[in-house]
């Protein structure tokens, strides 16, 4: 009789916590990185969302060239390399094989979908623009949460600082000034 080998179905699952699957949003912002003061994304890891190796993306970009200024693509210098390897953004340098990445900010990452024509490149473009958005919108949120907490602020030192003045003079009485004692100049 053949021995039935057991289906992966069949088999028992595993007891530990499991991570609920990342959704394509949550992949996106966890590549995105502040970098001179932009928010970018590596060619790396764009390669990696639209399918396609690091090498031919790049291939694409410096065949447009004219369509990438300085504000919507540049290549990372090698301090900016050791402090990403030291963020744990790249794990390690060889990752890179021994070439500069280049940082794409939002303008960069839209003009992507002009150069990369394949049906994956432009869906994952969508939801990437969609996420900066998010972004967006979750930091204008941010500072109306810092200019109310600011005003409050503001209301409760001016409120603490009367009460503190209060408690002040209730410690420490105000002095009743003294009698003089000697001679006194007409």
């Amino acid at each position: 009789m053949p021995v039935k080998k057991p289906s992966l179905k069949a088999l028992p699952a595993k007891t530990g916590k499991r991570r609920k699957p990342l959704t394509p949003e949550e992949k996106i912002i966890r590549k995105i990185v502040v970098l001179r003061n932009e928010k970018i994304m590596l060619d790396v890891d764009l390669a990696e969302l639209y399918g396609v190796e690091t090498r031919v993306l790049k291939q694409a970009v410096r065949r447009n060239a004219d369509r990438f200024p300085e504000d919507f693509m540049f290549e990372l210098r090698a301090d900016e390399v050791d402090e990403l390897v030291s963020q744990n953004v790249i794990p390690d340098k060889k990752q890179l094989g021994g070439a500069f990445p280049f940082a794409f900010t939002e303008t960069g990452i839209a003009m992507l979908s002009s150069v990369l024509k394949s049906e994956r490149a432009i869906e994952m473009n969508i939801f990437i623009m969609r996420t900066f958005v998010a972004l967006r919108k979750m930091s204008i949120n941010y500072d109306e949460v810092m200019n109310a907490l600011k005003s409050m602020r503001m209301q409760y030192d001016k409120q603490f600082e009367d009460i503190f003045r209060a408690l002040e003079l209730l410690i420490r009485p105000p002095e009743s000034p003294r009698t003089l004692i000697g001679f006194r100049k007409p």
